[in-house]
């Protein structure tokens, strides 16, 4: 067995109601005028962050959206400037952690993540901004948080239907490293006990929304997931999703809850240990039989068609997908992309099968 593994600078802070060790954290870092973060639907949240650190708020920018707009992060930046601020807290989902990135990134403003859904970016040095209809990705360890709270307790009131969805989307990143053509032993552990601890997790979630045990069990599954992209690749299923929320801005999780059975399914002849290995996580024998039933329980959203996808755009998709090569386990082509969006516009089970 060969390897190589470098761990990222993560530091994670996990617990019922830790969200009140921010003012100390803040304090232990020397921040102390931070710009909180949030979208517009969680602005009670960016409230209730800034009413606990205090005189250590300089501001609130709620305007965060889906898929990191460049103009958003530009207004981020003025307002950022203005109010002459050494940090950011983001305070939500994916799409607020986003947005803490590209201001690390663009104005090297140090940011603080406390997740609210099941997103896990805020354990990766992924960052994605859209400009001109298409997403640009990257990876720099500047937009790294300096630390994490994950407070189980946040996510009580995270709908179901973002909930399953944004527990796939977070099992995205495992399935993708767990299945690598060059597997690595400690990347492969954290991904399948992510896998495992969704997988098992999110059914209760959805059916019992306030049972704090299983929030704890996915929010814990969503960090595993995250931290095995982060020191892990990305692959063939995050550049389909890619294109399809840059280029048509469809909703992030759901696009990745919905993609991911069929993005298993195009690599699995080539890793087949892999594969099984994510089968037996899941608890399953077929992984991505396994994916495409568990969307099934945990989301209403289950092909392309209800994100407002049209089966015209999927040509221009297919085009967008294959423009760059792809580091991928199996060659990725123009037909085979355009087969794949097809089966998920249409909700084909694995195989093309219609269920």
């Amino acid at each position: 067995m060969e390897f190589e593994f470098e761990a990222l600078p993560w530091q994670i802070i996990f617990g019922n109601g830790a969200l009140k060790r921010l003012p100390s954290e803040l304090d232990k870092h020397g921040l102390s005028r931070a710009l909180v973060l949030s979208t517009l639907e969680q602005r009670h949240h960016a409230d209730i962050v800034a009413d606990l650190i205090e005189q250590r708020c300089a501001g609130i920018f709620d305007q965060a959206v889906m898929h990191v707009p460049i103009e958003t992060v530009s207004a981020a930046q003025v307002v950022a400037k203005s109010l002459d601020v050494d940090c950011t807290v983001s305070i939500g989902g994916g799409s607020t952690t986003g947005l803490g990135k590209a201001l690390a990134l663009k104005s090297d403003l140090p940011n603080i993540a406390i997740p609210t859904t099941y997103a896990g970016s805020e354990m990766t040095n992924v960052w994605g901004i859209t400009q001109d209809g298409r997403k640009t990705t990257g990876r720099d360890h500047k937009v790294l948080p300096t630390f994490t709270i994950y407070d189980p307790e946040l996510t009580l009131q995270l709908p179901a239907f973002i909930s399953g969805p944004s527990g796939i989307n977070a099992m995205a990143q495992a399935v993708v490293n767990a299945t690598s053509p060059r597997p690595n032993p400690i990347i492969s552990a954290l991904a399948l006990d992510g896998i495992r601890a969704l997988a098992t997790s999110l059914p209760t979630v959805v059916k019992q929304p306030n049972n704090l045990d299983a929030r704890n069990q996915a929010l814990h599954g969503a960090c595993l997931c995250g931290a095995a992209l982060g020191a892990g690749i990305t692959s063939l299923h995050h550049r389909l999703c890619h294109t399809l929320g840059g280029s048509f801005n469809t909703s992030h999780a759901d696009t990745h809850a919905i993609l991911l059975a069929y993005s298993v399914e195009y690599n699995q002849a080539a890793v087949p240990a892999g594969t099984q290995r994510v089968a037996e996580a899941l608890g399953v024998k077929d992984a991505a039989r396994g994916i495409f039933d568990l969307l099934h329980k945990v989301s209403d959203k289950t092909n392309l068609q209800q994100l407002g996808l049209k089966e015209g755009d999927l040509d221009k998709a297919a085009d967008i997908a294959t423009e760059k090569a792809c580091n991928n386990a199996v060659e990725v082509t123009r037909d085979k992309v355009r087969e794949l969006f097809f089966n998920a516009y249409h909700g084909n089970g694995p195989g093309g099968r219609k269920f």
